[in-house]
């Protein structure tokens, strides 16, 4: 559409300009976006709107502004569009009494499959959780949980699967499991959107991202695409010094640095070399006959990041 690559061709999912509001909060804006069949990541860090998005998507919540359509209806105004619909939310919806099979085999009958007892077997087998599956869930693991959520969300073979941080609590094996079958299922036609704050963790999943913060589209493409939006960042550094002003001006002369900003004692310094800030620090100092007193890297972390790539939109 347009060569956008936040949007699909053979949209299964598509999100127009959604606004959602909460009180005087707003948790996504202006959103647009759209997901087709394979599998889409969803990153972005702790708050920046991906759950609310997501629980739009199912029908949980309504947008406040915007539509949002799954296999071209709108979940709230059309219920019937939930069995096609599979989620695995972020919480820990689980009932702890139960053991793992009676909860899935609960999923399943409230789905009203035709077999719910063979239905249950095959998504256990799909988790790979059969052995475990007659144990309560009260004496699970958080990763052992997660898939047995996974393992409900599937009793449908839902044409739309919407995972909310599906990967938190699980040690590598059962990533690596979990990640195979959303692959696998991807490659099936299923449209399945993963939602998570890590980036490795998304590469792994899809090679289609959308980066989301404060609500907002922040990038969308290939990881590749992402990480050379991420490469481009210029790092901010906090520099204590006896004397700024003249330690601002020698930076200034450097062909790293981009720009300086004079707070008080201490000097905010930003530079797309953080290496090379930190070899030359030290002797620009000397040079300037400033004493150091701090060299701290303040947003190094995937909130910043994200919202670099958002004033760039």
């Amino acid at each position: 559409m347009n060569g956008d690559p936040a949007f699909v061709d053979s949209a299964t999912v598509e999100v127009e300009a959604v606004t959602k509001w909460f009180g005087q909060k707003v948790a996504v804006s202006n959103l647009s976006c759209s997901f087709g069949p394979g599998v889409t990541g969803l990153l972005g860090p702790n708050g920046a709107g991906k759950t609310t998005l997501l629980r739009m998507l199912t029908g949980l919540l309504e947008p406040s502004e915007g539509a949002v359509s799954v296999l071209g209806e709108a979940p709230r105004s059309h219920p019937s569009v939930y069995a096609s619909i599979g989620l695995v939310p972020e919480e820990n919806a689980v009932y702890p009494r139960m053991t793992a099979r009676q909860f899935v085999h609960y999923a399943a009958v409230l789905s009203k499959v035709d077999d719910p007892e063979a239905v249950t077997q095959t998504a256990l087998e799909q988790v790979q959780l059969v052995a475990e599956a007659d144990r309560r869930l009260s004496g699970y693991s958080k990763g052992m949980r997660q898939r047995a959520k996974v393992a409900a969300a599937l009793v449908h073979n839902p044409g739309v699967l919407v995972l909310d941080e599906p990967l938190n609590g699980t040690d590598p094996i059962q990533r690596a499991r979990l990640i195979e079958l959303f692959t696998a299922l991807g490659d099936n036609g299923h449209t399945v959107i993963v939602s998570s704050h890590i980036l490795e963790e998304v590469e792994r999943v899809s090679e289609r991202v959308l980066a989301i913060v404060d609500g907002r589209l922040a990038a969308a493409g290939n990881v590749t695409a992402i990480r050379s939006a991420m490469d481009d960042i210029p790092y901010r550094v906090r520099v204590g010094t006896d004397r700024p002003r003249l330690l601002a001006a020698a930076l200034l002369q450097e062909s790293l640095v981009h720009g300086v900003s004079v707070d008080g004692s201490d000097l905010e310094v930003e530079t797309t070399d953080l290496v090379g800030l930190g070899g030359r620090i030290a002797p620009i100092a000397k040079e300037a006959d400033a004493a150091l007193t701090m060299f701290q890297p303040e947003d190094e972390s995937l909130e910043s990041v994200f919202r670099y790539l958002v004033g760039r939109r």
